[in-house]
């Protein structure tokens, strides 16, 4: 065991003297030291729960003869964070949840983990470092929220954004608001939709680093207690099998992941996170690759916000593996990758059926016949960018229409408010991205205002940032070269036609060739003054076409 190096022998007295003063026995000290990394904190709502998670955890680290040792990773609410300069720093979060969680289990010479995060960047960053320290490693996320309920149907928190669309454009009164604020989001857990955190929750199953259910069992449910359990056992029997994340975390692993994102229609982010846990594996995943898997990759569920379904029912329906075994009939998967389990993808879905054809459908009656995102390229963005194709209206897949052109989010948000964007515009947000923003903020605030004041269905936006998961509609992010490294959407001009064709992957400005050339001549990009963490953070993150990873 890794820790005996710690632990044995007279010269290591000192290690066993601080263990004691722990209140670990003699007995503990010799067992394998289990790391439990919880992302517990009182201001996030997918992680207030996961006190009672981490506990149950230890309790199944202890029953399969191990010793459970907790330490903490932060974790942002992106929800929280939306809309202002917090907003920044949620992305960068990954890398600093990343690095601090190597350096506690180096430090500690822990001889496994059990990762327990939630929401947002807090599962990539902790997937990111079982990448790099390669030590048997188990997820169990603190699980998803039940839905709200209001006039007699469900909602989820791209509700509550709307409703404040809704009411700036006079359609409901702020007593109405009220309600939505106090019924959308009615217990502990990840947002209730299929945003960023149950995306990656649900794609850390579809890599094999969770459990059944890691994605999709509601954080309330007494189930998701009894997996907590199951999943301290898990890392033991891994340990003694020496299964380790990079025996998991394959190239073949990571095709499967993007497999299921396309079934599942996933947040757009799962296009950041992929490419960047993979890379902490040394498998690099080009942004081409998305659009190869989507296009024989049938889209399954329209789970919110994309349709009317919510993770509770992915969960009732089946869940991942249900998905996973409808992608099997057409042998869309590798059956072959292991797993935490100690078994194969194969052996872990079969038997795993379909129980509700509304909420997953069957392989041979897709909603689509390609999948859930799309990646956009041509002059506007030659490196790529980003659309949850699932979530776009149909009148939307193809579209031309004057820019209209704002330096910042707050910017559009104001615009937005005062009733200037009109039916056909593509509104376009720059010095958004990883370097520009720094921290490629989310852009919820104006795509929801889009969707409340009823613009859905005419109005576009493109931006070097990227978008919540709670977005839908005609909305391009991830724009790359971003403006602050000298990209094209730094030198687009109000009125200036974009054209957007998602069944084409094409995003053109529709410039003359030799204007283009004049202004790209001239363009010089815009700097702002950082201090602090964001400015280490601006000097050395890549393009969102590369996972915004820090180089």
């Amino acid at each position: 065991m890794k820790s005996d190096s710690l632990k044995n022998g007279m010269q290591n007295a000192p290690h066993r003297a601080l263990y004691h003063a722990l209140g670990l026995t003699d007995e503990e000290i010799s067992r394998p030291l289990v790391g439990i990394v919880s992302s517990y904190n009182e201001i996030v709502p997918g992680h207030m729960n996961i006190d009672k998670i981490v506990d149950a955890v230890k309790l199944g680290v202890a029953m399969a003869g191990g010793t459970p040792i907790v330490f903490p990773a932060i974790a942002v609410c992106d929800g929280i964070a939306m809309g202002h300069t917090g907003m920044k720093y949620s992305l960068v979060t990954r890398d600093l949840i990343a690095d601090s969680t190597e350096a506690m289990a180096m430090a500690h010479g822990f001889d496994a983990l059990v990762m327990v995060p939630n929401c947002d960047k807090n599962v990539p960053g902790l997937l990111m470092a079982a990448a790099r320290l390669n030590i048997p490693t188990v997820f169990v996320s603190g699980g998803p929220m039940l839905a709200g309920h209001i006039d007699g149907g469900k909602i989820s928190f791209s509700s509550i954004s709307e409703a404040v669309g809704q009411y700036n454009a006079g359609k409901i009164n702020e007593e109405k608001l009220h309600e939505f604020e106090c019924k959308t989001c009615p217990t502990c857990g990840s947002c209730s939709g299929m945003y960023t955190a149950n995306s990656m929750n649900c794609l850390t199953e579809a890599l094999g680093m969770g459990l059944r259910g890691n994605g999709t069992i509601p954080a309330v449910y007494s189930a998701r207690i009894e997996l907590a359990k199951h999943a301290g056992m898990a890392v033991m029997d891994m340990l003694k099998k020496d299964i380790r994340p990079r025996d998991i975390m394959t190239e073949a692993a990571f095709t499967n992941a993007l497999t299921v994102d396309m079934a599942l229609g996933c947040s757009t982010n799962s296009m950041l996170h992929l490419p960047a846990i993979a890379h902490e594996c040394g498998i690099e995943i080009n942004l081409d690759i998305a659009n190869g898997i989507s296009e024989k990759t049938p889209n399954l569920c329209h789970l919110a916000p994309a349709g009317r379904t919510y993770i509770e029912e992915l969960d009732e329906a089946g869940g991942v593996y249900a998905v996973m075994n409808e992608l099997s009939k057409k042998n869309l998967l590798n059956l072959d990758c292991m797993t935490v389990t100690g078994k194969t993808v194969g052996e872990n879905i079969e038997g795993c059926i379909n129980l509700n054809h509304d909420v997953i459908r069957p392989i041979e009656k897709p909603y689509s016949e390609t999948g859930g995102i799309a990646v956009l390229r041509g002059n506007l963005a030659p490196d790529g960018s980003v659309v949850k194709r699932s979530a776009v209206l149909p009148e939307m897949l193809v579209h031309e229409g004057p820019a209209r052109v704002f330096e910042c989010e707050e910017d559009a948000q104001a615009a937005i408010n005062a009733g200037k964007i009109k039916p056909g515009d593509v509104v376009v947000i720059r010095y958004e991205g990883p370097k520009g923003g720094p921290g490629m903020r989310e852009m919820l605030n104006p795509t929801s205002a889009i969707m409340g004041m009823g613009l859905g269905n005419s109005v576009a936006l493109i931006t070097d940032g990227r978008f919540s998961g709670a977005t839908r509609g005609a909305c391009i992010g991830h724009v790359s070269p971003e403006a602050a490294s000298g990209g094209m959407i730094g030198i687009v001009e109000d009125g200036d036609i974009i054209s957007i064709n998602i069944p084409e992957n094409k995003l053109e400005l529709k410039v003359d060739a030799d204007v283009i050339a004049e202004r790209m001549k001239n363009f010089v990009p815009k700097q702002k003054k950082l201090t602090g963490y964001l400015k280490r953070y601006a000097s050395l993150v890549s393009s969102g076409a590369e996972g915004a990873i820090l180089k």
